[in-house]
């Protein structure tokens, strides 16, 4: 399994940007995707996850960027995308795209503890 992001770039408070996870090695339906954050010094932050077990798609975000923030995938390319707008200096992190095999519908998480598979990270800065 393999994961690497893309997108990441330095862009002004209010601005927009479109992150890329390209997977390989695995079929992206049959995983829990998330995207996740993180600053130095602190903890890994879960930004969205989403899944289709079963055939209904489910999403979850974190509180910080509902309404801002969309997680969407493409099966067909093994692709995972988040959508960014409305950036403030608070959503400078690294961004990573991750992964983990579920087989229950309702079993997506937020919890990096649950992700086996990891990207490499792309960098976001709002200023």
């Amino acid at each position: 399994v393999q994961l690497v992001e893309s997108g990441g770039d330095s862009v002004p408070v209010g601005g927009s940007l479109r992150l890329s996870c390209a997977g390989s090695g695995f079929t992206l339906s049959d995983y829990c995707m998330g995207w996740f954050r993180q600053v130095p010094g602190m903890g890994r932050e879960g930004v969205a996850s989403m899944n289709d077990i079963g055939g209904d798609e489910a999403t979850a975000y974190a509180d910080s960027v509902k309404g801002r923030f969309t997680i969407s995938k493409d099966n067909a390319k093994n692709a995972l995308y988040l959508q960014m707008n409305s950036l403030n200096a608070e959503d400078t992190a690294m961004y990573y795209c991750a992964a983990f095999r579920v087989v229950t519908p309702g079993s997506c998480t937020r919890d990096h503890n649950a992700y086996d598979y990891w990207g490499q990270g792309t960098q976001v800065t709002v200023s």
